[in-house]
């Protein structure tokens, strides 16, 4: 068996893993890679793995691209910023892991939490979609985005 202990910034891919989110959010676990050979993942505990990261075992031989899963997930597509920050406000009030785009939200799927959304007059569209989340503050994950892309608004309080 193939123990995956680190991730790393390169190398030479030998194999391809696909994984849900529920696997890529342990750093403990068992999986098979999609060649059909079995691995483990022996991960510094509190990483979230994404889509497309490499994974490598001790000595480098074994290099490991992760893909992530496509699941079945609800997605909030909208034009309206206002709106989309409404509905990720009241889901991350109920610590629902988020994945926020510019123009969606997605959330892995929950009839209930549709509904809740579909109150804010927003239209959620359940497919199958590789789904990843933020990493939330106490996580260590790879920061995505530019910070100078950035733009701040102050909105005045009858807006909100």
């Amino acid at each position: 068996m193939i123990l995956l202990t680190r991730k790393v910034g390169e190398g030479a891919v030998t194999a391809t893993a696909t994984l849900s989110l529920d696997t890529r959010i342990k750093s403990r676990i068992r999986i098979t890679l999609d060649d059909g050979r079995d691995a483990g993942l022996m991960l510094e505990r509190g990483q979230l793995i994404r889509g497309g990261e490499l994974l490598a075992d001790e000595a480098g031989g074994e290099v490991i691209r992760v893909i992530a899963a496509a699941e079945e997930v609800s997605t909030v597509y909208c034009a309206d910023g206002l709106a989309l920050a409404r509905a990720a406000y009241h889901l991350g009030n109920r610590h629902v892991p988020l994945q926020v785009e510019a123009g969606f939200l997605r959330y892995q799927h929950d009839y209930v939490l549709d509904d809740m959304v579909r109150g804010f007059g927003l239209e959620v569209c359940v497919e199958q979609a590789p789904f990843e989340p933020e990493a939330g503050a106490y996580q260590s994950a790879p920061h995505s985005h530019n910070h100078s892309d950035h733009l701040f608004v102050r909105l005045p309080a009858q807006a909100l």
